[in-house]
């Protein structure tokens, strides 16, 4: 259809065969193959095991209890959690592996997977290659790894992973995030979200707003509610199932170096407030990001979000990593003698998580060897 325009230029409207709303779901035996992780992942008193730190990041780990960073006390440590007593799956769902983890086995000879699976947990996979600066920004960044993330998603799904991470970074400044980030970070997230979904892998889409900064409450929710909005505008234009994806946000707080801190019910009552106004009712679940709290911090704020009076249409549980094995490194202090102890470490703190998922924790009940010991990490990269 062609009409002529105020100024005489004829122009072309658009007609329903060039319409940029047609487009194909995927088709339901994929959706429903999605759907049915994504749900199993979020189960009632289940969450994640983030256990995908990079080498280096393990290093660090490895090096607050004296003990160097070899392929060997790796193995060794994600063995410890993976060998766990049996029962762990009925707190911890899935677990995040990194490449190299993925393919390294037990004493044994049992594929980590494998083990994973025999305790009914789901085996996933980190696939983002690095946060990046972000040129021409203000000290701000993207996520690499897109290029052959096709590639190596068909991979890891023939190696046993059903679902993946992928962590993008925003940091609060007094002018950040900028409206560049905000549109780089939300496109990279949902063109790997869809990625995924075309592999058969459930993409866990992770926009990680940074708590550095002196920022409060109130600012920390706006931004949240910037970020979570460009978020799935950008998974809606990629056209990614929903039903087929979960979430993995930071808990809104106030920045680290903030004069005023908030508790549990404000951070409760913020952190709800901006998924009611952001995330589709269509998204199964949230399994947040621990963001440096102590590990009962974490746990009691996860708590009071499950407590809360309010619509609550998406399961809310965890996504840990150093919320749920700080306790477990200091236990072990990577000795074969100590092997136990750090894994009763990681029960009791999966079942007060699990606990809290289901808003029936209560506060003070579970003491570990991290105590409330804060973990935040400066500009934490993996």
């Amino acid at each position: 259809m062609v009409r002529e325009g105020r100024c005489g230029v004829s122009c072309s409207l658009p007609t329903p065969e060039n319409m940029t709303t047609h487009w194909n779901y995927p088709e339901p035996a994929l959706q429903d193959e999605l759907r049915k992780i994504a749900n199993a992942i979020v189960a009632p008193g289940k969450g994640i095991l983030a256990a995908d730190e990079s080498v280096s990041t393990m290093g660090k780990r490895l090096a607050d209890i004296g003990a160097e960073n070899t392929d060997e006390n790796r193995r060794k440590y994600r063995q410890l959690l993976f060998t766990t007593c049996p029962t762990i799956g009925d707190y911890i769902s899935g677990v995040i592996l990194f490449h190299e983890t993925l393919y390294q086995k037990a004493d044994d000879g049992t594929p980590f997977p494998e083990l994973l699976k025999q305790r009914g947990i789901i085996p996933g996979i980190k696939v983002d290659t690095g946060v990046v600066p972000l040129f021409g920004s203000q000290d701000e960044c993207t996520t690499q790894g897109l290029d052959d993330l096709a590639k190596r998603c068909a991979q890891y799904k023939k190696d046993g992973c059903h679902f993946a991470k992928w962590r993008c970074v925003l940091k609060i400044n007094e002018h950040t995030p900028s409206l560049l980030a905000l549109e780089e970070n939300a496109n990279v997230l949902a063109r790997y979200a869809s990625i995924c979904q075309a592999n058969r892998i459930v993409p866990i889409v992770e926009p990680e707003i940074l708590p550095d900064g002196p920022h409060d409450l109130e600012r920390c929710q706006k931004v949240t509610e910037t970020v979570l909005a460009f978020v799935y505008k950008a998974l809606a234009d990629h056209n990614v199932y929903l039903e087929g994806t979960l979430l993995k946000p930071n808990m809104v707080t106030a920045g680290q170096s903030a004069t005023v801190k908030a508790g549990p019910a404000e951070v409760a009552l913020a952190t709800v407030t901006a998924l009611q106004r952001t995330v589709p009712v269509a998204v199964p679940g949230i399994t947040f990001l621990s963001g440096g709290q102590s590990e009962e911090e974490a746990t009691v704020n996860l708590d009071a979000m499950n407590k809360f009076q309010g619509k609550r249409p998406w399961a809310l549980t965890f996504s840990y990593g150093r919320a749920l094995q700080a306790s477990v490194l200091r236990a072990w202090g990577a000795k074969d003698a100590n092997v136990k102890a750090g894994q009763d470490e990681l029960l009791k703190r999966a079942k007060a998580n699990s606990e809290a998922s289901l808003g029936k924790y209560v506060a003070g009940s579970v003491e570990g060897k991290a105590g409330d010991t804060g973990l935040f990490v400066k500009n934490h990269a993996y």
